[in-house]
């Protein structure tokens, strides 16, 4: 029997030694969002509820998120849950398809530890934002499915 398991999670401290730092992740996150924006899947909803004025101001919110994330800087106050809760139209391919872009920016721009530890914490992430989302719309929670990767 092929009893092979995943790899654990690079820590942020590996990530780190690789060269992980605000700089990269400022790269990642205007790279990222750059793209995000003019995805025909999860485009729309930016536009719709990022104005162009107040771009900037996203960007640098998420640099920070990130920064507090994975690097522990504690800058970070923002609460982004509300204001995913308050976006009607999100739904599992929004989801799967920000992750897909994402995972394919992080592969692109950093190391394999770096990637990895981007990619894992996207994918937490993203799962807490789909429960919460759900549990606010009411849907019922026993059969919620993980989110399956976008190809």
């Amino acid at each position: 029997m092929n009893d092979r398991r995943r790899d654990p999670v690079p820590r942020a401290p590996e990530a780190v030694e690789e060269g992980l730092d605000e700089a990269m992740i400022r790269e990642v996150v205007h790279r990222f969002y750059a793209a995000a924006r003019e995805d025909p899947v999860i485009g729309p909803v930016f536009r719709a509820h990022v104005p162009d004025a107040q771009w900037q101001h996203h960007l640098d919110r998420i640099e920070t998120f990130w920064c507090s994330s994975l690097l522990g800087t504690r800058h970070y106050d923002g609460r982004p849950m509300p204001k995913h809760l308050a976006i009607s139209e999100l739904s599992d391919a929004h989801f799967r398809r920000w992750l897909a872009l994402f995972r394919q920016t992080v592969e692109t721009l950093c190391l394999p530890k770096t990637a990895q530890l981007f990619v894992a914490r996207s994918e937490r992430i993203a799962e807490a934002f789909r429960i919460n989302i759900a549990m606010h719309r009411g849907e019922d929670m026993v059969f919620h499915a993980p989110l399956k990767r976008e190809a």
